[in-house]
C-alpha cells in the first residue's frame, strides 16, 4: 500500500539525516573550532526536540491505529 509522505515524515527523515553530519562533524575535528562546535549542539538539540515530538505523534497513530484493528 503506498502512501503519501507528510511534512512531518520528510521533516523527521532529514532532521535525522542532518543530525547524523552534526555527528560526523565532530568525529571529523581534530582541532575543534568552539564556537562553531557550540552552533551544531544548538542545532542538534532542536533537530532532537522535534524528532522526538514527531516520534511521539507517530507512536500515538500506531496506537490509533491498532484500537481501530481491535474493535
Amino acid at each position: 500500500m503506498a502512501t503519501k509522505k507528510t511534512a512531518g515524515e520528510a521533516n523527521l527523515k532529514e532532521s535525522l539525516k542532518k543530525l547524523a553530519e552534526i555527528v560526523s562533524w565532530f568525529e571529523s575535528q581534530s582541532e575543534l573550532d568552539v564556537e562553531k562546535g557550540l552552533e551544531y549542539v544548538k542545532e542538534g538539540a532542536e533537530l532532537i526536540k522535534s524528532s522526538r515530538e514527531r516520534l511521539s505523534e507517530i507512536e500515538n497513530e500506531f496506537k490509533e491505529i491498532k484500537k481501530e484493528i481491535q474493535k
